[in-house]
């Protein structure tokens, strides 16, 4: 068995943080502001959403349930490890809603509106953006909220179809059926607004934490410009070995990938040493090693 190192158990650590952390700001969405103006969206959590709508009986104890049946197909389909993390942020979810109703709950059993009466736009944007951000930290994770992420997973597995189509196709169901509870197509309006918020919202989150930068340099100095990159900021580069296609003169081509905030001192650089260089700059959405973020399994 492979002893864990320091820098494995700070991961270990640092990923129950994040679902934790994920999972509060999570369900203070839905119960803050989703739940107190009855809106819903997609999702398993959507659709225990409605059934408590409908039913009165919480959304919490659904997303439990059928999660639990889920997760029993993920770790024969699946594996152990996608089942440990994702059985671990499910009972959060559900404590922390739980939790969160609770509080929320006025004496006479109805949801106390922070916001006030006729305040479901604000809701709905308030509510998205904080289901977004927690679900994001989940995913930084490298965990899963289970639900339709289980029932993604395991169809891709077997199909030919992305987990962001099937994942689609279900949250499409689920909003459309809130038209049968409420018989208003203001409220399906509203459920297709908080998706798309949250989905927003997720993909910022997600995308601020790989803002790294790839640099290409077409230039006759890169000897000069590799060690000063290297000596200014830490990070080593490519060189790659080309022609030009019109004048047939060779040409090196320096390749590195610095974070965001780097670019600018690298771009002054390449000024200095060679101001007729030619340069390209692309956003590059994951680095892994060597001074980036780490390899997740």
């Amino acid at each position: 068995m492979r002893h864990l190192k320091r820098e494995d158990v700070w991961d270990i650590i640092r990923d129950i943080i994040l679902i934790n952390l994920g999972m509060a700001v999570y369900d203070m969405g839905w119960a803050i502001f989703l739940l107190p103006y009855r809106i819903t969206t997609g999702g398993l959590a959507g659709l225990a959403a409605i059934i408590q709508y409908a039913t009165s009986f919480p959304m919490q104890y659904t997303i439990f349930f059928v999660n639990l049946i889920l997760l029993l197909f993920a770790w024969w389909i699946l594996g152990i490890k996608f089942t440990i993390k994702t059985a671990y942020a499910v009972i959060f979810l559900t404590s922390y809603l739980q939790i969160g109703q609770s509080l929320m709950t006025a004496a006479d059993g109805t949801f106390l509106q922070v916001l006030g009466p006729g305040q479901d736009s604000m809701a709905c944007m308030l509510g998205a953006v904080l289901n977004g951000l927690g679900i994001a930290l989940v995913f930084l994770s490298g965990g899963s909220t289970g639900g339709w992420d289980i029932v993604a997973a395991i169809a891709n597995k077997y199909r030919n179809i992305s987990l962001g189509r099937v994942m689609l196709y279900l949250d499409f169901v689920v909003i459309s059926s809130c038209w049968f509870v409420f018989g208003d197509w203001r409220m399906v309006v509203f459920g297709y607004v908080t998706l798309v918020i949250y989905t927003f919202t997720l993909d910022m989150v997600m995308n601020s934490t790989r803002q790294d930068i790839q640099i290409t340099i077409y230039t006759k100095h890169d000897t000069a410009i590799c060690d000063e990159v290297r000596r200014r900021t830490g990070h080593t580069m490519t060189l790659l070995y080309g022609e030009g296609g019109y004048s047939h003169v060779q040409l090196n081509i320096v390749v590195v990938i610095v974070h965001k905030r780097e670019a600018i001192k690298v771009l002054r650089i390449i000024r200095s040493i060679d101001p007729d260089a030619f340069v390209t700059q692309h956003r590059v959405e994951g680095a892994y090693g060597n001074g980036f973020n780490v390899i997740k399994g």
